[in-house]
């Protein structure tokens, strides 16, 4: 049976092997632990040839050296792999979104360079889902993705709470990230989600109808989150767990008058939405409570609050007020730090050695891991109902749901577990066997590995069935459409048995069509007319390359970073705004590479044209066009330079393009390196091109004019 390699994406926060920094910020949380682990326990099984986790080079002297490692080994089925992008220094996923097709390009050079092709590849977060839809396309592998959390929610909350469109845009990168998780809804061949409740935050995307959704549990290592009464089998406890006990107990128990009383534990980052105030408050204000148990609160990692991220800094100033307003003093434990890596499961044991409780107030839990954790080491739990411990409390029979802002909800259902002792173990027992029962990461692995499967043979069989063989293509025929490929004037000549050599082309040919039309409408035509599906789309004049993907077409991105160089659309639209003699033609027409015009009177006026542009002239590719059509593009941009780019990038030699045209928008793909086709029925621009050995002047129309010319270039 077929072992998989699998290539996990995460491109944000910091990974290493050596033990991860969760809690030192909003990117090292849940998101950074769940893919290290699944990332480690897939490296276990036996179905799995290898695991590489791809992730950004950090050369940052504020942190470690090994995160400027390009490579490092984690197992001899597990390796990291480090690409170089967006500059050295760390940054948050949020200031990433400007550089993703940076990654693209060098993290396929590093896989070429190391000769890896995956079988399989797994993003997470939007800015990873981007980048994977660019590199299965490359690659000409199926991807999963899982999304973690969605900006359409972030941006509706944070809007909700006065954040302003702009302010949002300008922080969050909003428009770019929730167009990608759209595209990756549409590309993926499965949607990963942790509950359904998860699954339903996903029906607002334009996209939702088109994915595929497989709901699976996050894992818990339930090799170290082991039940408190466990030791070590076959052994006495090691040194290095004496030793984390000791340290534990010392963070929690300095703060406490009496650290014998049970404790209610809860652990997060300092984030507003995991709602610590209100169990501070419901504490603070049941004088019950604070005589049964301490109150510990690990809130992340700090050394100075005043140096900390104004979000995190609110929360924190706010626990030490609301401390001080309820004189907490000796019952409320803030330890400063923990080893989140090593100690978290020895804070989950102590506080269930000590018979306490842990809380999870978060206003709306995605998932909820730390109930899971904390149910594996046997400590009961009092969780939020709103989101995922709505299916994880019922499944694991650990613990009672509130209402996260009741107040006397959350006492009375803390106060029951800390008074009945039955009640309490018979949490604690259910606890340990369920999770181990349906989140472990054996369970997991299993599952989503069968996943992989099914979805490499049936990508494997779409790739057989499909023609667009694009490795082995060795010649690429593209033709203008309007006027050229098809003419109402010339009846359509030549059109269909064009078609039938199309359909009955070799193997080695690839097609291209080439127009001034944008995408929609060049879709529309092809389907008007039953054209034979191409393996490249050049739309808008060049301003945009599309290739096909099966029955769909996707944006080459690359083509599009490329022009981006030296072009300011907006400041050119300014410009022109003065010229009374231009009309702006459609937005259908207009595109971020293109600004098209119709000439009024069909009169261009170059030297007025030339001086209103200034500097920009320069910048710019002017496209004229039967006496009436102004396009506008970069000076990168043209169809002939989007064919020449597309031959390098696929290996076609530039002798073996050929191409077909009618108008002054042909023109530089007609006259390049490669063979021209000039139709009878060209617009007058070209009638004065002078003759050449690689310029063929068709005395027929249109398709039938196509025809002639690739015959006498002997395609057919």
């Amino acid at each position: 049976m077929k072992k998989f390699r699998i290539l996990i994406i995460n491109l944000h926060g910091l990974l290493k092997g050596s033990g991860l920094e969760i809690g030192r910020d909003a990117d090292n949380g849940g998101q950074t632990r769940y893919v290290f682990e699944l990332a480690e326990y897939l490296s276990r099984d036996r179905h799995i040839a290898h695991v590489h986790l791809m992730t950004r080079l950090i050369d940052d002297p504020q942190l470690s050296d090994e995160y400027s490692l390009p490579i490092e080994i984690v197992n001899d089925k597990l390796d990291i792999r480090r690409i170089a992008f967006a500059g050295k220094k760390y940054r948050l996923k949020e200031d990433l979104w400007d550089h993703l097709d940076q990654f693209v390009a060098n993290a396929h050079k590093h896989l070429k360079k190391y000769n890896i092709l995956p079988d399989f590849i797994h993003s997470h977060y939007a800015d990873a889902g981007y980048a994977s839809c660019e590199l299965a396309s490359l690659l000409k592998v199926p991807f999963a993705h899982t999304g973690h959390s969605l900006g359409i929610a972030k941006k509706e909350k944070l809007e909700a709470m006065g954040l302003s469109k702009d302010e949002g845009e300008k922080k969050f990168k909003f428009s770019k990230r929730i167009a990608a998780e759209d595209e990756t809804l549409k590309r993926a061949k499965f949607i990963v989600t942790s509950t359904s409740q998860e699954l339903e935050t996903y029906e607002k995307y334009s996209n939702y109808s088109a994915a595929t959704f497989k709901i699976l549990a996050p894992g818990t290592d339930t090799e170290k989150f082991i039940p408190y009464y466990q030791t070590y089998p076959d052994q006495d406890v090691p040194e290095e767990e004496l030793q984390r006990k000791y340290w534990v107990a010392d963070y929690i128990e300095k703060f406490l008058a009496n650290p014998n009383k049970p404790g209610i534990l809860s652990l997060s980052r300092p984030d507003r939405r995991k709602n610590l105030h209100t169990l501070i408050e419901a504490y603070g204000k049941d004088k019950e409570l604070q005589s049964l148990a301490n109150l510990i609160i690990f809130a992340g990692i700090r050394k100075d609050i005043e140096k900390m991220p104004e979000s995190e800094r609110e929360v924190l100033i706010e626990i030490l007020l609301l401390m001080d307003k309820y004189n907490l003093y000796g019952k409320l434990a803030i330890p400063k730090k923990h080893d989140v890596e090593n100690e978290v499961a020895t804070i989950y044991r102590y506080c269930a050695e000590k018979r306490g409780v842990f809380v999870n107030l978060t206003l709306h839990e995605n998932f909820g891991l730390t109930l899971i954790e904390a149910g594996s080491t046997g400590l009961p739990v009092v969780a939020t109902k709103n989101g995922g411990p709505s299916e994880i409390i019922p499944k694991c029979k650990n613990g009672v749901l509130v209402d996260p802002l009741n107040y006397s909800e959350i006492n009375q259902a803390i106060k029951r577990i800390l008074t009945d002792e039955e009640k309490w173990k018979d949490y604690s027992n259910q606890g340990i066997i369920n999770v181990q029962k349906h989140y472990s990461w054996g369970n997991h692995v299993k599952t989503y590995v069968k996943w992989v499967r099914e979805a490499v043979e049936s990508h494997e069989k779409t790739v057989e069935d499909s023609r667009v063989k694009l490795k082995g293509i060795g010649k690429l025929f593209a033709s203008d459409i309007d006027g050229t490929l098809i003419s109402e004037e010339h009846d359509h000549a030549g059109l269909e048995e064009l078609i039938t050599l199309i359909n009955s082309r070799p193997a080695d040919l690839a097609i291209a069509l080439a127009s001034g039309r944008s995408i929609n409408l060049v879709l529309k035509v092809i389907e008007e007319f039953q054209l034979p599906l191409p393996d490249f789309l050049v739309c808008a004049v060049g301003s945009q390359i599309y290739y096909r993907h099966n029955h769909d077409f996707r944006l080459d991105r690359g083509w599009s970073s490329y022009l981006d160089k030296d072009w300011n659309r907006q400041e050119i639209l300014r410009r022109l705004r003065s010229l009374d003699w231009l009309d702006l033609q459609e937005d259908e027409a207009q595109n971020p590479h293109k600004v098209s015009y119709y000439i009024k009177d069909e009169t261009f006026k170059s030297e007025q044209f030339d001086a209103v542009l200034g500097k920009y002239r320069s910048m710019i590719s002017v496209i004229y066009s039967h006496n009436l059509f102004l396009d506008i593009l970069p000076r990168r941009a043209s169809k002939g330079k989007a064919l020449k780019y597309i031959c390098r990038k696929w290996s076609i030699p530039s002798h073996d393009l050929y191409t077909a045209g009618d108008s002054g928008n042909d023109l530089d793909m007609l006259v390049g390196s490669g063979k021209g086709i000039i139709v009878s029925n060209h617009a007058p621009e070209l009638r004065d091109i002078p003759t050449r050995k690689n310029l063929f002047r068709s005395t027929k129309p249109a398709a039938a004019g196509i025809l002639e010319g690739l015959r006498h270039y002997g395609i057919f």
